[in-house]
């Protein structure tokens, strides 16, 4: 099957998978050829492409996946590569976000400090798994 995972800035990966695992907004599920139809809100997790023996981790900050025709399509507003990601930057940004957090004096605060923490964990496992 084909995987396309695409930002509105460019296209990440488009190739041949084996299987694809992700993280929806109701919980983790994987995708393997000759699935059926689906498709789902993204939450901001890791996804993970099987081509064979080796996995390739690519973060996904939420979106949008569709399978259909034997392709997945995931648009996003931003994904990357873990062999792109700057594994110190991003537990600096962890850490920046976790401060943020315990200081959040008002709820819109703590949302937004909530939503940084899971995008740099996100980062940080797709950097580690890939």
């Amino acid at each position: 099957m084909i995987l396309k995972i695409i930002t509105q800035e460019r296209v990440v990966f488009d190739g041949e998978v084996d299987a694809v695992y992700t993280k929806s907004i109701d919980g983790e599920f994987g995708i393997l050829k000759g699935h059926l139809p689906v498709m789902s809100a993204l939450d901001i997790g890791v996804t993970r492409a099987v081509v064979g023996n080796e996995t390739k981790a690519f973060t996904t900050m939420g979106g949008i996946l569709q399978f259909k025709d034997e392709e997945c399509l995931i648009l996003t507003t931003l994904a990357e590569s873990g062999e792109e990601i700057d594994e110190a930057r991003a537990r600096d940004a962890l850490e920046r976000a976790k401060r943020r957090l315990r200081n959040a004096e008002v709820r819109l605060d703590a949302k937004r400090a909530e939503a940084a923490i899971a995008r740099a964990e996100a980062r940080l496992k797709a950097k580690l798994s890939g």
